[in-house]
């Protein structure tokens, strides 16, 4: 999976060619300190006046970088897909070296953090399932109707509460191999130079 980034995204980190690697380092750094406790404007000012440079052109690159950083963890990009999504940055070799090695460093302790995280959205809990089949039927005797339920256990945090739910689907066989056939042919086609190169020039 490639990281799409949009065009604001790309000009904010288009200013990490200016500076040198000890200098992304120390974003790397501060991206990372403010995910663990907030962000800091005094920071910034102070970064600002050792680059010459105005406090917003900092505080883009910082949050340009700790939004790569959390994206790429949050959908646990490989190393290929992390190198191949910089490329329309044209940052070069040593530059995409230099964050793929914050990446691959500090993923773990991201996705710990962003897990912390209240979301909106319900999480997957647990799912159960049930295959049903009807073998006979008012009208016909002898038949063989396979169905599956398939019951969904999700949770969502509501303040220090856990908030539980369930969603019901049911299918039958056909249904199920065509959708399970389909998100298969999704996922390799994901995975040719040809997609790949869609992508990279999608905003």
């Amino acid at each position: 999976m490639l990281l799409v980034l949009s065009e604001d995204h790309k000009e904010h980190l288009a200013f990490l060619h200016q500076v040198d690697s000890a200098v992304v380092g120390e974003f790397g750094r501060i991206a990372l300190e403010f995910l663990r406790r907030g962000t800091s404007p005094k920071v910034y000012e102070g970064a600002a006046r050792k680059l010459c440079v105005p406090v917003e052109t900092v505080q883009h690159g910082v949050e340009g970088l700790m939004y790569l950083m959390t994206e790429c963890s949050k959908h646990m990009i490989s190393e290929e897909d992390f190198l191949d999504s910089l490329l329309v940055l044209e940052l070069g070799d040593k530059l995409n070296q230099t964050l793929l090695q914050m990446y691959l460093q500090h993923q773990r302790e991201i996705r710990s953090i962003l897990s912390l995280l209240p979301s909106t959205l319900p999480a997957y809990h647990n799912v159960e399932w049930r295959l049903d089949v009807q073998l006979a039927s008012r009208s016909v005797r002898q038949q063989v109707i396979p169905m599956l339920m398939v019951r969904l256990l999700l949770t969502k945090a509501r303040g220090t509460c856990t908030e539980h739910s369930s969603r019901v689907l049911q299918t039958d066989l056909r249904t199920l191999l065509r959708l399970v056939s389909m998100l298969e042919a999704a996922l390799d086609a994901m995975k040719t130079s040809h997609a790949r190169r869609i992508l990279r020039n999608v905003k």
